[in-house]
């Protein structure tokens, strides 16, 4: 999976799926006789399918889903999926980049609750979990009903929606065809699963780890920093106590330029102050639970 941010949306890059399915994550096989590592083996693959170069990659985790596609009857095919970030790069022919929260529409909450969720797929999952109280539990903590939203559980709703038979790639595992409107733009095989696990992921580590800046300019205003968090956990900011965990933080500079902008004064800018990993070990954002359901 590779992030970037947009004009304040974040986005994953895709590739055309086969026979005009849903499209994919870059992805190919492993040459063992060729690639001398695995880290060898998705570079290559990325230079093949979408001439986008990373530099921040790291191994995600490994996926067995029995709707991947096996070479052979009775063989059961695992994908090492990868994160990386980088900023937006036009990519080759064939590659393109899409809107996350076209994938999962729930998990933006940057302007409160979404509709989506509220309206849609809570009565879903209301009348999928009727007179269960163990399903209702689940559904109320993993969507933040009557609980505090968690922007890391991305997967977990992910998943309750799947074994709720609310997104498409259930169907698609049990060879079913599909019912009216689901939850979310699909992608093909278990490639919506692999992102769901991603972007929890790097929800989980901007609270840690500097990553943010892997997706940002050299140089950049702290108005858009605040956004390209918000952008990536989905919740809205408070624009005071943001620059305050940045201001004590030490996480940035200034260049010592400015730049202007139309009905206001000119913006002071920044770049991100490299030695502070070197000077703690988990520099990162905290942030605050968005407003409850």
């Amino acid at each position: 999976m590779i992030v970037t941010v947009t004009d304040d949306e974040p986005k994953v890059l895709v590739v055309d799926g086969p026979d005009g399915g849903p499209p994919l994550l870059p992805s190919g096989p492993l040459d063992p006789d060729s690639d001398d590592t695995l880290d060898l083996a998705v570079r290559r693959w990325l230079a093949i399918q979408t001439g986008v170069t990373v530099s921040y990659m790291e191994q995600l985790y490994t996926f067995g889903d029995r709707m991947r596609s096996a070479p052979e009857p009775g063989e059961r095919q695992l994908a090492v999926g990868y994160l990386a970030l980088v900023p937006e790069e036009t990519p080759a022919e064939g590659a393109m980049w899409i809107d996350t929260y076209d994938l999962f529409p729930w998990e933006d909450y940057r302007r409160g609750p979404p509709s989506v969720l509220r309206d849609d797929m809570y009565p879903r999952l209301d009348a999928w979990a009727f007179n269960d109280v163990a399903r209702q539990g689940r559904a109320q903590i993993t969507f933040g009903i009557g609980a505090p939203w968690d922007p890391i559980r991305v997967l977990e709703r992910y998943e309750l929606l799947y074994e709720a038979s609310l997104v498409a790639e259930a169907f698609t595992a049990r060879l079913e065809p599909l019912p009216g409107a689901l939850g979310g733009r699909a992608l093909g095989r278990d490639h919506r699963r692999i992102v769901a696990t991603a972007l929890g992921r790097l929800r989980g580590k901007l609270t840690y780890r500097p990553l943010i800046f892997e997706v940002m300019p050299e140089a950049f205003t702290l108005t858009e920093l605040q956004h390209t968090v918000e952008a990536l956990v989905g919740i809205e900011l408070h624009k005071q106590n943001f620059r305050r965990i940045v201001d004590r933080g030490d996480l940035v500079e200034r260049t010592g330029e400015h730049r202007s902008s139309t009905g206001g004064r000119p913006a002071a800018l920044y770049r991100f102050r490299s030695d502070v990993v070197s000077e703690r070990p988990s520099p990162g954002f905290s942030l605050p639970r968005p407003k409850r359901l």
